[in-house]
C-alpha cells in the first residue's frame, strides 16, 4: 500500500461526508450549530491530510521550518477536539438554556484558542532541526519547550475526547429513558446509534492520547516505546471514520429509514397480497394499472402497490361476504390470536373468497358487501398499517395449506346462481 493511504483514505471518508452535507450547511451558515459541523468536519479531514508523510515532507519544504506540519496538525486537532465540545453544546442545548449554553461555548473557545497560542509558542521557543515525518512526538519528548508542547497538547486532547464520550453517553441514556414511555421513532433510533457511535470514537481518541503520552512517557525514562507510536495510525483512520459516520446517521438515517428501509420492508411484506391482487383471474385484460416508472424509488413503488389493493378491494366490495369474515375472525380469536391479527385474518379470508367468486364469474348480490366495507373502515381506524396485516394473514393461511374456503361462502352463492 502506498505511503500515507490509510491517511488519505480517512481525509477522502470525512470529504464526502461534508460534500454530503454541504448544501445545508451554506443554506443555514449563520447558525452556530451549523458552523460547528461543518469545523466537526474540515478539522479532522485536513488534520489526516496533513499527518500523512508525504504531506509533512511537503509541507516543511514549502515553508522552510523543520517540523512545522507537527504544529499545524497539533493545532488542527486541538481545534478539532473544541469543536467536538461545541457540536454536542449546541446540539443539547435547549432554548431556555441557550444562554448558558452560549456562554459555556464561549469559555470552551476562549479555553482552545489559549492552547493553541501556547502551541505556537512552545514550538517557537523549541529547536527541532530534524525532520521527523513520522515519529516527531516521541524523537522530540525530550527536548526543552517541544516536550511541554506535547505534553499539553495530548492532555487538552485527551480531556476533550473524556468529554465528549462523558456527553454522548449522558445524551444517549437521557433518550433511552423518554423513549422508555413512549414508542420510539426513526430519529430516537438514529441518534442514539450516532450517539453511540461518537462514544466509541471519542475514547478511541482517548485511548489515542494515551498511548502517545505512554510512549512519550517511556522517552522521559529513558525506554523505548516508539512501535507504540508508530501502531497509531490505523487506529486514528477508524476513529475519524467513526466520527463521519456518527455524524451522517443523526442527520441522513431518518430519511434513508422512512422513505427508502420501511417502504422495502412495507412492499416485501405486501408480497402475499400483491400476488393475489395481480394473479391473471384478477387482473382483467392483463393488467389493471400501467406499472410505476423503472426509476421510481420504494416510497413510489409502495404507493402505486398500496393504491392498486386499495383499488382491488373496491372492485370486490360486491363479491365480499361478512359471514365469511366473521367466522375466519372468531377461528383466529379462539386458536388465541391478539384482536389486530384476528381482525386481519378475517379479511384475508374474506377477499380471498371474493376473489375466487369474481374469478369463476359468480353473480354478486346487491348490498351484500355492506356489512364487509364497514368492517375494513373500522380495521383501518384500529390498525394504520392494515393492508400489511391482511397480507401477513394470507401468508400465514398460504403456509397452512392455502387460504380456507368455509362452507358459508359455498351456501351463499350457490343461492344466488
Amino acid at each position: 500500500m502506498p505511503e500515507g493511504t490509510a491517511y488519505y483514505l480517512t481525509a477522502a471518508v470525512l470529504g464526502m461526508a461534508l460534500l454530503v452535507k454541504a448544501p445545508g450547511l451554506l443554506r443555514r451558515w449563520r447558525s452556530p450549530t451549523v458552523r460547528a459541523v461543518y469545523a466537526l468536519l474540515v478539522l479532522p479531514c485536513a488534520g489526516f491530510v496533513l499527518s500523512a508523510p508525504p504531506t509533512v515532507a511537503a509541507v516543511n519544504r514549502f515553508t522552510g521550518i523543520s517540523n512545522f506540519s507537527a504544529l499545524l496538525v497539533h493545532c488542527i486537532m486541538t481545534a478539532y477536539a473544541c469543536a467536538s465540545l461545541v457540536l454536542l453544546g449546541y446540539w443539547r442545548g435547549e432554548s431556555g438554556d441557550l444562554a448558558r449554553t452560549r456562554r459555556r461555548v464561549r469559555v470552551w473557545q476562549i479555553g482552545c484558542c489559549v492552547v493553541i497560542a501556547m502551541l505556537v509558542g512552545l514550538f517557537a521557543l523549541g529547536d527541532v532541526p530534524v525532520a521527523r515525518p513520522r515519529d516527531f512526538d516521541t524523537y522530540y519528548a525530550a527536548t526543552p519547550f517541544i516536550s511541554q508542547m506535547l505534553l499539553l497538547y495530548l492532555l487538552a486532547y485527551v480531556a476533550a475526547g473524556v468529554a465528549t464520550a462523558v456527553v454522548c453517553w449522558e445524551w444517549f441514556l437521557d433518550i433511552s429513558r423518554k423513549v422508555a414511555h413512549r414508542s420510539s421513532t426513526s430519529v430516537d433510533s438514529c441518534l442514539r446509534g450516532g450517539l453511540l457511535v461518537l462514544v466509541v470514537a471519542a475514547l478511541a481518541n482517548v485511548v489515542f492520547g494515551s498511548f502517545k503520552l505512554a510512549a512519550i512517557a517511556a522517552r522521559w525514562a529513558g525506554g523505548d516505546w516508539d512501535a507504540l507510536n508508530e501502531g497509531l495510525p490505523p487506529f486514528m483512520s477508524a476513529s475519524g471514520m467513526m466520527i463521519g459516520v456518527g455524524l451522517l446517521v443523526p442527520a441522513y438515517g431518518p430519511a434513508l429509514i422512512d422513505r427508502v428501509w420501511q417502504p422495502l420492508v412495507d412492499i416485501t411484506a405486501l408480497r402475499p397480497l400483491w400476488r393475489l391482487v395481480s394473479s391473471p383471474a384478477n387482473t382483467p385484460n392483463g393488467s389493471i394499472f400501467l406499472p410505476p416508472p423503472w426509476y421510481a424509488g420504494p416510497e413510489q413503488v409502495l404507493l402505486y402497490r398500496m393504491t392498486t389493493i386499495h383499488d382491488w378491494m373496491r372492485e370486490l366490495a360486491l363479491h365480499c361476504t361478512d359471514d365469511i369474515r366473521e367466522q375466519a375472525y372468531r377461528r383466529a380469536r379462539q386458536s388465541g390470536a391478539p384482536e389486530r391479527e384476528a381482525a386481519a385474518a378475517g379479511l384475508a379470508a374474506m377477499f380471498t373468497a371474493a376473489s375466487d367468486a369474481r374469478a369463476r364469474e359468480v353473480p354478486s348480490v346487491p348490498d351484500q358487501g355492506a356489512g364487509a366495507v364497514a368492517a375494513v373502515r373500522r380495521a383501518e381506524t384500529e390498525d394504520r398499517d392494515l393492508l400489511v396485516s391482511i397480507s401477513r394473514a394470507l401468508a400465514t393461511s398460504q403456509g397452512r395449506g392455502g387460504a380456507h374456503r368455509p362452507t358459508a361462502y359455498r351456501r351463499t352463492h350457490t343461492s344466488c346462481r
